[in-house]
């Protein structure tokens, strides 16, 4: 097993280096986008689950997020399916997670970060948006600025942290006690990867939320 911090190359394009990571991410996508259209042909049982999935991402989004959160139903949506089948990913023999790698962890990071300012501007404007920094007080200015990145930061840790840790305890004990000891410890990291993708996708969509919110929705 590769560590965290390793990226395993699988294949050279001239100067660019294609890791595995990369490989089973862009696999995943096709996947998830395979099974997407697949479900959308005909009614099947792939399909209403996916419906249920939705409806499910969706009613929390508007819980949380009230009734202006449909816009970026889809974004959260897709971020959830991605890192949930990410975690998952580890039972495939031979696969690790992409999430497992700090620069997976981190470019899901950026895309919340740039999402959280593409929606705040979208709904407020670039004017205010901008004046959000400085709630409830010209005084926060700063902090509120520092918030933006340390929550981004706060993102990649809690999921790197986790997939790192349950990949390494699985294999650990995989390695040590052969294949049927660990099976009720994989079990514990397929709940714990699902419980990983919700959180993410929760602080996401709260995120968001503030960003879109106005003075008297936040008050």
């Amino acid at each position: 097993m590769d560590g965290p911090f390793t990226l395993p190359i699988v294949m050279q394009i001239g100067p660019v280096p294609i890791t595995a990571p990369v490989v089973v991410t862009w696999g995943i996508m096709a996947a998830l986008t395979l099974g997407g259209v697949l479900a959308t042909r005909a009614p099947s049982r792939w399909q209403a689950l996916m419906e249920i999935a939705i409806e499910a991402i969706d009613k929390q989004l508007g819980e949380m997020a009230g009734a202006g959160a449909r816009p970026y139903l889809s974004l959260i949506a897709t971020l959830f399916l991605f890192i949930l089948v990410s975690n998952w990913s580890f039972l495939i023999p031979g696969i690790e997670p992409p999430t497992r790698y700090l620069e997976t962890d981190a470019a899901l990071a950026v895309v919340v970060f740039f999402a959280v300012m593409y929606y705040g501007i979208r709904a407020r404007g670039l004017g205010g948006y901008l004046a959000t920094f400085a709630e409830p007080t010209i005084i926060m200015a700063p902090i509120n600025l520092i918030e933006t990145f340390t929550r981004t930061f706060s993102l990649v840790v809690r999921l790197f942290g986790n997939v790192m840790s349950g990949v390494f305890v699985v294999g650990i004990v995989l390695s040590l006690a052969g294949l049927l000891v660990p099976i009720p410890l994989m079990a514990l990291h397929l709940l714990t990867g699902a419980i990983q993708a919700y959180i993410f996708t929760t602080l996401a969509t709260v995120f968001i939320g503030s960003a879109v919110a106005s003075p008297h929705e936040k008050g």
